[in-house]
């Protein structure tokens, strides 16, 4: 499965962004292989609409499953529209995030 995680920069060493929408980075990180891939957000300093139009740049990347702080009602919409499941309070670097993940669903 892909796995997406906001991300205050583009490696997976960089700390969760608490922000879904407003994230400047997506690291999508493929469970099956452990290896990653960095999408940049250009929606984060749009001044409206951030989180519906980076829930599009998610699911564009082709990932089911989505790891950030906290996601607005709008984003929220956006991505249970998509069929892409919504993990919110993480917290710690992207590594740590993906590993706390896989662990609480056996994986």
């Amino acid at each position: 499965m892909k796995i997406a995680v906001s991300a205050t920069g583009g490696s997976s060493n960089a700390l969760v962004e608490p922000r879904f929408g407003r994230a400047p980075y997506y690291v999508i990180v493929d469970s099956d292989t452990m290896r990653f891939g960095v999408v940049g957000n250009s929606n984060a300093y749009q001044a409206s609409g951030a989180g519906p139009a980076t829930a599009a740049l998610i699911a564009n990347s082709g990932a089911t499953v989505v790891l950030t702080g906290n996601v607005g009602p709008k984003a929220k919409q956006a991505l249970d529209a998509a069929g892409i499941e919504i993990i919110e309070e993480t917290s710690g670097t992207v590594k740590e995030a993906v590993q706390v993940f896989l662990q609480t669903r056996g994986g």
